[in-house]
């Protein structure tokens, strides 16, 4: 690692989950001699069974709320970290790196940031659990064990999906993730706005889980596509992964792949 190299990785977390769904990579990436960070979202710092028991935190959050607390953490760095994010978190590492931060980003299993309108089925069975209910926009709403083994665990055993449910799963805010479906159908720009032809973002890489029923390989390549600046946008995708590619087998050659791109992209 060199004196100009990024020397911390920011690891930034999706719905349904905490940052404890980052637990094996804090550890990988703490070998490899970086200083990892995991923040959660305002009101999330209590540990995912405080959030099952008390939702309030959950229906409180906003999107302007989660990227305040992100940015205040990136300007006390010394130099420009790597931005890791999984599925909401790869939106959430788009906006900041939209607004120059970071010296490199990865989206893992990404949620689409606004005006990419791809909506495979598979996502919109995932999704049904939020969307199906208008009301649900006031709301946390959780999943059941078999809704989260389709959307998030649908390559692991149903046994081996349980015991990752209850150790990650907490419900979603109702409300961003109503508002984050809508952005695209409103005129303006909303909360998860970027400008496609912003040529001072650094480098991103979107990595797709080919088995990923909540955020397909689709979405991520469409999102690429819309990127028109002259900043490098690539895209990678890993056989017979699910969304919750962080905790899958095979989650350590996509940890690595994905810092080592980030590295060598490094502005």
């Amino acid at each position: 690692m060199t004196d100009t190299a990024p020397d911390t990785i920011v690891l930034i977390h999706g719905f349904w989950v905490t940052p404890r769904s980052w637990e094996h990579w804090v550890a990988h990436y703490e070998k490899r001699g970086y200083r990892v960070l995991a923040p959660a979202y305002p009101g999330f710092e209590v540990e995912v069974e405080s959030l099952n028991a008390d939702t309030a935190p959950i229906e409180a959050v906003t999107v302007q709320q989660i990227l305040d607390s992100l940015e205040a953490l990136i300007r006390g760095l010394d130099r420009p970290p790597v931005l890791i994010g999984h599925s909401a978190g790869g939106v959430f590492v788009q906006l900041l790196l939209d607004r120059g931060h970071g010296a490199a980003g990865v989206a893992i299993c990404s949620a689409p940031t606004e005006g990419v309108a791809v909506l495979p089925l598979s996502q919109v069975k995932a999704a049904f659990p939020v969307l199906k209910n208008p009301a649900n926009r006031h709301r946390a709403v959780g999943l059941t064990a078999e809704q989260w083994h389709y959307a998030f665990a649908n390559t692991f055993t149903e046994e081996e999906s349980r015991a990752l449910y209850e150790r990650y799963a907490i419900p979603a805010s109702g409300a961003v993730f109503w508002d984050s479906a809508l952005a695209t159908l409103r005129p303006g720009h909303h909360s998860t706005y970027v400008d496609y032809h912003n040529d001072d973002r650094a480098p991103l890489l979107f990595v797709s889980g080919e088995k990923d029923h909540l955020m397909p390989p689709k979405v991520q390549q469409s999102n690429a596509r819309h990127y028109k600046s002259d900043t490098v946008t690539e895209v990678r995708e890993f056989a017979g992964m699910p969304h919750l590619l962080p905790a899958a087998p095979g989650w350590e050659e996509v940890a690595d792949q994905a810092l080592d791109w980030a590295v060598a992209h490094a502005r």
